[in-house]
């Protein structure tokens, strides 16, 4: 009898710890799956990008 019972605590642990380490792993991937605004354009970018549009012109 004492057998059952420490199987089924060791069960409910673990499921416990289980749910745990998914929850964790979930928030993290939301959280690097957030988009990063790319960075503005650089003085040497903008300066081509003008050039690039005169030309068209």
């Amino acid at each position: 009898m004492k057998f059952i019972q420490t199987l089924i605590d060791f069960v409910i642990i673990a499921c416990s710890v289980f749910l745990i380490i998914k929850g964790v792993t979930s928030a993290r991937r939301k959280k690097e799956a957030l988009p990063v605004p790319p960075p503005p354009p650089t003085k040497d970018q903008e300066l081509l990008t003008e050039i690039r549009d005169l030309l068209k012109k």
